[in-house]
């Protein structure tokens, strides 16, 4: 049946509520309770599992190390407690993906509790309070394919089964689809800048869920709650939240009633539909884990894993706003491309003894680098010397080529790994700005173009462009375009005043 569509009176009388339910996959070499490898894109189905990720009888379960170190890491990052002590629970559910019928997780007690993160929206910085981050394994994997005889089969693949996953959960703090999607960028992004995953949403390693309700404004009481699951993009997220909300709505003005339940989202048609009537936490039966004793978390060693934390996202931009003097979004352009905040940085430190001006290097980074890499397929994706492109950026300051100049010199240079100054020497593309070595050629120019020197005797100045044009086209770009609008007009008239030295036209 068709929902009924929400109206805009309807949306203003109610406000969303909604919580972010994060499943990271973890950056381990090895599985959270066995050896098992975790390098199992590309294998055979069922080649990377051992009685313990299968849930054998007798097989019993050893801590990750190292997980629980990434999970320590992001709760430092985030701000969130750690108690002395945290335990392990069994949460029980029955799925064909789920070998053991239960899966190992936590639940009162997990490593981080409480915490936020402040995301940038277009109303303004807004902070979203974290619940808790706790550890977990994953599922199997369910593979759907058509029989011999046309049947459809399901088939269960264990190569994922047991793989290191922490969940991250917020308080019902989101108000908004946008918000939801800006929180869930800006926990992908700490997540990568501190190590703990590669999040990537497209290989599964990124999960992000959300519990939807509405109530009336003004009031307290939550509405019914409805879970949106498969959302594999940001874009998804915040596409498939809006719908939800519209959804709920329209149910709600209709006078009708909201189940709890489960919903899928479908990219294609745009819309969520029902997967299943929503199970709460009594369904799952938690109770502690009988065969992993309490771990505790020595404070010298929390303390350790604080001080090796990078500088996190907002703290960088925050720097590069207030320090560097970039604007908001050139800042969070660079923050938030881990090349684009290497070069950047390297560029900086390279060009220091010449003064570069970090503007100037946001620019060429964030511009040129940037959109000359991702056009570039991904396995030739071009790298570029920080020393070399400080080195080029110098070049174009100073008025030895030209920008447009210095723009071919850089593709050269990420095409091939060959020196700048190779390449403009090769090349002749250094700028001529002897004005004495250009006088000959305005001097043919302005004889060429009569009608345009006429135009720049008679006031009108965009004239003066056009016998730019001609001298640049004259020299190949060579020539330095402000000493060449101060020699026409010289000649021509006074005109407009001209741009300073080192400008280009």
């Amino acid at each position: 049946m068709t929902n009924p569509p929400a109206t805009a009176d309807a949306l203003d009388r109610y406000e969303a509520v909604i919580g972010i339910e994060v499943h990271c996959q973890l950056r381990t070499a090895s599985k959270m309770f066995c050896g098992c490898s975790t390098a199992y894109d590309g294998a055979a189905p069922n080649t990377h599992a051992c009685p313990v990720c299968l849930g054998l009888p007798g097989a019993l379960p050893v801590i990750n190390r190292r997980a629980v170190e990434l999970v320590l890491a992001t709760g430092a990052a985030i701000g969130a407690r750690t108690p002395d002590a945290t335990r392990w629970d069994r949460k029980n559910y029955f799925y064909p993906d789920l070998p053991k019928g239960y899966q190992i997780s936590q639940y009162d007690l997990p490593l981080a509790a409480g915490g936020s993160l402040t995301i940038d929206t277009s109303d303004g910085p807004f902070s979203i309070r974290i619940t808790r981050a706790h550890l977990e394994e994953d599922t199997a994997k369910l593979v759907h394919a058509p029989g011999t005889g046309g049947e459809r089969l399901s088939l269960v693949d264990f190569n994922r089964s047991g793989v290191p996953l922490m969940e991250i959960v917020t308080e019902p703090d989101v108000r908004t689809a946008e918000q939801a999607r800006r929180y869930a960028e800006e926990l992908q992004l700490l997540l990568r800048t501190i190590g703990v995953s590669d999040a990537d949403m497209e290989r599964g390693q990124l999960r992000v869920e959300a519990n939807v309700s509405l109530r009336p404004r003004g009031t307290e009481a939550f509405g019914t709650r409805v879970e949106v699951k498969n959302m594999n993009s940001f874009r998804s997220v915040e596409r498939a939240i809006t719908f939800e909300i519209e959804r709920q709505a329209g149910i709600l003005e209709a006078g009708g009633e909201l189940v709890q339940e489960t919903r899928g989202w479908s990219d294609d048609r745009g819309e969520t539909y029902r997967m299943r009537v929503k199970e709460t936490s009594d369904d799952y039966r938690y109770f502690p884990e009988p065969d992993l004793p309490p771990l505790r978390v020595d404070p010298a060693w929390l303390d350790g894993i604080r001080a090796a934390l990078p500088e996190l996202p907002a703290a960088r931009r925050a720097r590069y706003r207030e320090q560097l003097g970039l604007t908001p979004y050139d800042a969070g352009v660079l923050v938030a491309d881990a090349d684009a905040t290497r070069l950047f940085e390297a560029t900086l430190a390279a060009g220091a003894d010449g003064g570069l001006d970090p503007k100037t290097v946001a620019n060429w980074v964030t511009g040129e680098y940037l959109r000359i890499r991702n056009a570039a397929p991904s396995s030739t994706a071009p790298g570029a010397d920080p020393i070399e492109l400080a080195a080029l950026i110098r070049l174009v300051v100073d008025g030895a080529i030209s920008r447009a100049n210095g723009k071919e010199v850089f593709e050269a240079h990420l095409a091939t790994g060959e020196r700048v100054e190779a390449i403009v020497g090769a090349r002749g593309l250094r700028q001529i700005s002897d004005a004495d070595a250009l006088a000959g050629i305005v001097d043919a120019v302005i004889l060429a173009n009569p009608a345009a020197a006429a135009d720049v005797r008679a006031g009108k100045t965009q004239a003066i462009g056009f016998l730019v044009g001609a001298v640049m086209k004259q020299t190949r770009g060579q020539a330095n375009a402000a000493v060449v609008q101060v020699a026409l007009r010289a000649r021509l008239g006074p005109g407009p005043t001209a741009p300073r030295a080192g400008e280009d036209g």
